[in-house]
């Protein structure tokens, strides 16, 4: 498989070679303020009133469950897909309002592999002219992705992580004030995924918007300064990572087979228990030590038992339980 030039991968810390430019956004004005958006599908409410802002300067994820509605929104927020009510507007206006899309909106949904006969330096200039872009544009963004070095090979041979790179040069031909990104970082390889980072995080620095989609939240924890969450088509939380993470609570997870009496045996001792997965406890503040001790004062047997850490991972497990209704023991 066709790789990226090893001079295209720079460290997520590492500015690139033509360095993001600062943009002409009010820092009190939000990119994009999305209002009520509803979308009923054969009978059934997919997305329900969600309502969230992304803020110029910073780095919005966007997640939830698998059908929890992210795509759905996304093309609502673009203009396709039409909604039940409700909008979604860039600086005052729905995006079939604004006269150069391409300078307002830079988007990447899906990573098309390319026309057969068309170099990605080519790629670029057929989009690039549609809006009277010049080549300097598009060389400077290639050099910017990491694929000058790759720019006359044939875009249809290019790797999954290529591909994500020349489709966000061409979110960014018209300078735009807004990037929204689906799973950019999805099928790419440890360095691909530094990269993405560092490459929201610049262009975050410079002061554009970054609203992105991503399933992995490990990776969306070293990025995102804000997280939209949502389940069932409603948004349940937008906050910024660090409130996210710290109302994640630290404790043990563990499994046995009694759980019912494990848990209550926890209860008793002061702690809040959350059964889950069946024969599964989650003990909010409770170490493996004390845990151990009371299943072995207790005589059950556990067959699982390991920390968890407060993290952005754990918080979003947090929010979509609470979501769907499931409540501790206690």
């Amino acid at each position: 498989m066709a790789r990226v030039p090893s001079a295209g991968y720079r460290s997520a810390h590492a500015r690139s070679s033509v360095p993001a430019r600062p943009h002409p956004l009010s820092a009190q004005a939000p990119a994009l303020v999305v209002e009520g958006l509803t979308k009923v599908y054969k009978g059934r409410t997919v997305v329900d009133g969600l309502t969230f802002e992304v803020q110029p300067g910073r780095v919005t994820g966007f997640v939830g469950p698998n059908g929890a509605g992210k795509t759905t929104s996304l093309l609502m927020v673009l203009g396709l897909a039409q909604p039940a009510k409700g909008t979604a507007r860039f600086g005052g206006k729905a995006y079939h309002e604004l006269e150069r899309p391409l300078n307002a909106v830079g988007a990447v949904l899906e990573i098309a592999k390319g026309h057969p006969g068309r170099s990605g330096r080519d790629e670029l200039r057929v989009q690039a002219m549609t809006h009277d872009i010049p080549d300097a544009r598009v060389d400077e963004l290639l050099d910017l992705v990491g694929l000058a070095d790759a720019k006359s090979r044939r875009s249809a041979e290019y790797s999954l992580g290529m591909r994500q790179r020349l489709a966000l040069a061409g979110a960014m031909l018209g300078d735009p004030p807004i990037l929204i990104l689906d799973e950019p970082l999805n099928g790419l390889d440890p360095q691909g995924i530094r990269w993405m980072r560092g490459f929201m995080t610049e262009q975050a620095a410079a002061g554009r918007a970054i609203l992105v989609s991503s399933h992995q939240l490990t990776e969306l924890q070293q990025v995102a300064t804000d997280m939209v969450v949502i389940d069932k088509g409603k948004m349940i939380s937008q906050r910024s990572v660090s409130e996210l993470v710290s109302s994640s609570q630290a404790g043990t997870w563990a499994r046995a087979q009694e759980p019912d009496r494990l848990a209550a045996a926890l209860i008793a001792a002061g702690f809040e228990v959350l059964q889950q997965d069946g024969d599964g406890l989650r003990i909010t503040a409770a170490t493996g030590a004390q845990v151990a001790q009371i299943a072995l004062d207790e005589r059950v047997l556990v067959t699982e038992l390991y920390p968890l850490v407060a993290n952005l991972e754990q918080a979003f497990f947090d929010l979509v339980d609470q979501a769907d209704g499931t409540g501790g023991i206690a």
